[in-house]
């Protein structure tokens, strides 16, 4: 006797009768495993689907909230310009209030700047033809 033939401990079966035996546990056993594998799919596909509404809804957000930043920037920006802009006017108000100062403390030498200003002006913009 063989100690690997399934039929040794068996001896009312035959062959035939042991594969077909066999075959039909590996049925039973393949069509368990398929079944588990469409529940694991489902389940897979339903984490997969929360995920993703969980992952959308967190994108909405974060864009609200950089769309919202943005908005605050530009007006930011807006506020920045206009200091700029009001402290260089202030720059220029006392420039003039200075050079008038000048002018009244010693109007021979402005005007004398001045007519020298002009007369290289005119040297400047003249055409030498």
């Amino acid at each position: 006797m063989n100690p690997n033939d399934p039929t040794a401990n068996n001896p009312g079966t035959n062959p035939t009768q042991s594969v077909k035996s066999n075959l039909g546990e590996v049925g039973s056993h393949l069509k368990q495993a398929a079944q588990h594998t469409g529940q694991t799919l489902k389940g897979a596909a339903s984490a997969a689907g929360e995920e993703l509404r969980t992952g959308q809804t967190s994108i909405r957000s974060e864009l609200a909230e950089s769309a919202s930043a943005g908005k605050a920037a530009a007006s930011d920006v807006a506020g920045a310009a206009r200091e700029q802009a009001d402290e260089l006017l202030e720059k220029g108000r006392d420039l003039i209030d200075s050079a008038a100062d000048l002018i009244r403390e010693r109007p021979m030498a402005a005007f004398g700047a001045a007519l020298a200003a002009g007369w290289v002006l005119a040297k400047l913009t003249r055409n030498n033809d």
